[in-house]
C-alpha cells in the first residue's frame, strides 16, 4: 500500500477555487468600471502608472496555490510505515450479551452475568484472528462496539458490562439480533457469526422469525444458555428479600429457557450450548466456525502510518507569506 489520503472526501473543498476565481474576476471588473468613472484616460494612466496587472494576477495565483495546499493538508497524506498492514484470516463475530436483571441470579456461581463475562473474555482470547463486535441488550438493544480487531477494547467493555447500562427492563432477543446485524456494518452476512448469551427469558416470537431471515442471508447464530432449568429466586435489594410478582405477590423464580435459544441456533445452522464448563463451550462454538468460510482481511485500524500533511501546510504558509510581501506596484 502506497501513499493515500486519510480524509479523501475533503476533496470537495477544492471547489472553493471556483469561488476565488469568481471573486477575482469581479474585482477586475470593478477596477475597470472605476477607471471608466474617473473619465480622463491620461489622468487614470498617471494615477496607476506603477500598477502591474501581471503582479496582481500572480498574487491571485499564489493565493489559489496556497488554498489548494491547505486542502491537501486537511486531507492528510499518509503512507504505512514498516508493516504494510496486519493480515488476518478469520471471521467477524458479534457477542450479544443479555444484561437484564435476571442475569444477576446466582444459580450459576458467582452469578449468571459474571459467568457470561468470563466466557466472552476467554472466547475472545481463543480467537485472535477474528474481528469482534459487541451488542448489549435488556429491554432494548444497542451496539456497544462495532466490528473491530481491537480485542483490548472489547475486553474492557465486557469487564464493565452491567445491568445498570440499560434502564429498560425485559429481554428483547429479537432486537439484539437486529442490532448484531448492524454491528457488522455491512448488508452481506457472509463470514459472520453471532454468539448470543442469555437466560432466554423473553418468549420472543419475533426472534424466532428473524433468525429464519438471518439464515437466508448466511448469518450463523450460536446461542449460549446460562442458568439452570430449575431456576432460582431473584434478590430485590430494595426490600432485602426475594423479588415478588406485583400482580400475584408470589416470589419470582428465574429459569433458563432453552427452547427458544435452541430454535434460534437451529434456524441459523448454529449450535446451542448450556454454559457449564467454559472450555467445553468454547470448543463447541469454535468447531461450528469451521463451517464458515474464512477470508483474509487487512485491518487498516491497526496499521502504523507516517503522515505528510505538514509538507502541504508548510507550502501553504510559505505561499501566503510570499503573497503578502509581494507588492502589486512595479519597482522604481
Amino acid at each position: 500500500m502506497g501513499f493515500q489520503f486519510q480524509y479523501f472526501y475533503f476533496i470537495w473543498l477544492l471547489g472553493g477555487l471556483f469561488i476565488l476565481f469568481v471573486l477575482f474576476l469581479s474585482l477586475k471588473r470593478w477596477k475597470r468600471i472605476t477607471r471608466r468613472k474617473i473619465g480622463d484616460p491620461a489622468l487614470v494612466k498617471e494615477m496607476i502608472t506603477r500598477y502591474s496587472p501581471r503582479r496582481f494576477s500572480f498574487k491571485f495565483l499564489l493565493i489559489c496555490l496556497a488554498f489548494s495546499f491547505g486542502v491537501l493538508a486537511v486531507m492528510s497524506l499518509r503512507k504505512p510505515s514498516g508493516n504494510d498492514g496486519i493480515q488476518r484470516k478469520g471471521i467477524d463475530v458479534v457477542f450479544a450479551l443479555d444484561l437484564s436483571g435476571s442475569m444477576l441470579a446466582t444459580d450459576i456461581a458467582p452469578n449468571r452475568l459474571e459467568k457470561a463475562k468470563q466466557f466472552i473474555s476467554q472466547m475472545i482470547a481463543a480467537m485472535p484472528g477474528n474481528r469482534i463486535g459487541l451488542v448489549w441488550f435488556a429491554g432494548k438493544a444497542f451496539v456497544q462496539m462495532p466490528i473491530s480487531s481491537d480485542h483490548s477494547a472489547a475486553q474492557m467493555f465486557v469487564e464493565n458490562a452491567s445491568p445498570d447500562i440499560i434502564p429498560a427492563k425485559g429481554t428483547v432477543i429479537g432486537d439484539a439480533l437486529e442490532e448484531s446485524l448492524k454491528a457488522f456494518g455491512e448488508r452481506d452476512a457472509k463470514y459472520k457469526a453471532v454468539i448470543l448469551i442469555s437466560d432466554g427469558e423473553d418468549h420472543d416470537i419475533k426472534a424466532i422469525q428473524l433468525s429464519k431471515d438471518l439464515s437466508l442471508r448466511g448469518l450463523m447464530v450460536n446461542t449460549v444458555g446460562i442458568g439452570s432449568p430449575q431456576g432460582t429466586y431473584l434478590i430485590d435489594d430494595s426490600i432485602g428479600g426475594n423479588k415478588k410478582d406485583p400482580e400475584t405477590g408470589k416470589e419470582i423464580i428465574s429459569k433458563l429457557n432453552e427452547t427458544e435459544l435452541k430454535q434460534i441456533a437451529g434456524n441459523t445452522n448454529g449450535v446451542y450450548v448450556r454454559l457449564n464448563k467454559i472450555d467445553d463451550a468454547i470448543k463447541k462454538i469454535n468447531a461450528s466456525f469451521s463451517h464458515i468460510d474464512k477470508k483474509v482481511t487487512g485491518d487498516i485500524g491497526l496499521m502504523d502510518f507516517s503522515y505528510y500533511y505538514w509538507i502541504f501546510a508548510g507550502l501553504m504558509c510559505i505561499l501566503l507569506i510570499l503573497e503578502h510581501l509581494l507588492p502589486e506596484e512595479k519597482r522604481g
